[in-house]
């Protein structure tokens, strides 16, 4: 079986690092999981999601040099859209949607929410400095 860009394959955990997870995939060879390719949410350690000998889905995303990039959560959104498409009427696949989209909405708020407080910080401190400074780059001469 060869290995091609965008197959979704079996694989075995055979090393976690703290950028991501080397799989051993079917006819031998090992790629790697990055970190960012783990899960959809954020993931500070690997080892949090997986463990050496855990059996994972994979997507081949990347065949450079020899190196072989594999990720999870695309493997994972690619099942979860083939199984919509077969299945439309399915009530879960609807909700899971669904919630999706609502995570993704909520992000959406707390990063404006976010950014809006952090400009005003960042403006109270611009503030704060130059009045230390006698307002906006003003010097004294001597």
């Amino acid at each position: 079986m060869t290995i091609e860009v965008g197959s979704i394959v079996e694989g075995v955990v055979t090393g976690i690092t703290n950028f991501g997870a080397f799989v051993e995939l079917p006819d031998g060879q090992t790629g790697l999981v990055h970190i960012s390719e783990v899960a959809d949410a954020y993931v500070r350690d690997v080892k949090d999601y997986l463990k050496d000998n855990d059996r994972v889905t994979v997507m081949v995303i990347a065949i450079e040099n020899g190196k072989i990039g594999l990720s999870i959560k695309q493997a994972k959104a690619f099942a979860a859209n083939a199984l919509s498409h077969l299945a439309p009427n399915l009530a879960s696949s609807h909700v899971h949607h669904s919630r999706r989209n609502d995570k993704s909405a909520d992000f959406e708020e707390r990063l404006a929410k976010f950014m809006k407080e952090s400009d005003e910080r960042q403006q109270d401190l611009r503030r704060a400095t130059e009045s230390k400074r006698g307002g906006r780059g003003s010097r004294r001469s001597y």
